[in-house]
């Protein structure tokens, strides 16, 4: 697979999870992660560490929620030979409330053309003053 192939398979399996996580569920997300997943979130206090920790936080978040539409903004893919970094904003609406975010993920080939997520760091975008 070419790299510009690659990128767009890696940017439609975010969207596909985020599609989603929007109407509650966490599989979209639980699907693409790797056993040993490192996780940063604002609302954790540390990292999180292997997929039984973030699939023990998504299972308590699943069904809770919904937003209804989104933006990514700007997605970039950098990719190695076995590693590919993705990086966009999100912004999400869920009635009155819009909450902006940065994300960058960290995608490991795992076999022939099978790319999981290894890392996934989120934070909030706030304005500068």
């Amino acid at each position: 697979m070419d790299k510009e192939s690659i990128k767009k398979q890696i940017i439609e399996m975010e969207i596909a999870a985020l599609e989603k996580w929007n109407k509650g569920n966490p599989d979209g997300y639980l699907d693409i992660y790797s056993p040993d997943f490192t996780y940063f979130d604002p609302f954790q206090e540390r990292r999180l560490d292997g997929f039984e920790k973030i699939k023990e936080l998504y299972e308590s978040l699943r069904g809770k929620g919904s937003v209804e539409r989104y933006e990514m903004i700007n997605p970039v893919v950098q990719l190695s030979q076995s590693t590919a970094v993705l990086t966009y904003n999100l912004i999400s609406y869920s009635g009155d409330d819009v909450y902006k975010w940065n994300c960058t993920e960290v995608y490991q080939l795992i076999s022939d053309n099978q790319w999981k997520i290894v890392h996934n760091h989120w934070s909030l975008i706030k304005p500068l003053g």
